[in-house]
């Protein structure tokens, strides 16, 4: 079943939990994002620093501050990033496999 996200407004599960009388899972499920949504903001979030840092020039410092991030977190993400491009990019030059013709 899906449910419609609900803001919590900055508060905590436990807190909205205590305030509503509802169980945490209640609270959760109806404020937290899916794990497909989470997953792929942090997928645009390393695409976003490995741009800002190899597209546009500035500096793993730069990029950090940017990102209110430290300097191993922008560096291991935009790592992450670039093997992430390159294994796109390497199935896109890898020509699909002659399935149809083994089951016929």
């Amino acid at each position: 079943m899906t449910y419609e996200r609900l803001d919590r407004g900055g508060r905590s599960i436990s807190d909205l939990a205590q305030r509503t009388g509802l169980s945490k899972a209640t609270i959760a499920r109806h404020t937290s994002r899916s794990r497909a949504e989470w997953l792929q903001d942090m997928a645009d979030e390393r695409e976003a620093i490995r741009a800002f840092h190899d597209k546009e020039g500035n500096s793993w410092t730069e990029t950090a501050k940017h990102f209110r991030l430290t300097l191993s977190t922008v560096k291991s993400r935009a790592y992450r990033a670039r093997q992430e491009r390159a294994r796109e990019e390497a199935d896109r030059a890898q020509p699909p496999l002659p399935l149809d013709e083994l089951s016929a």
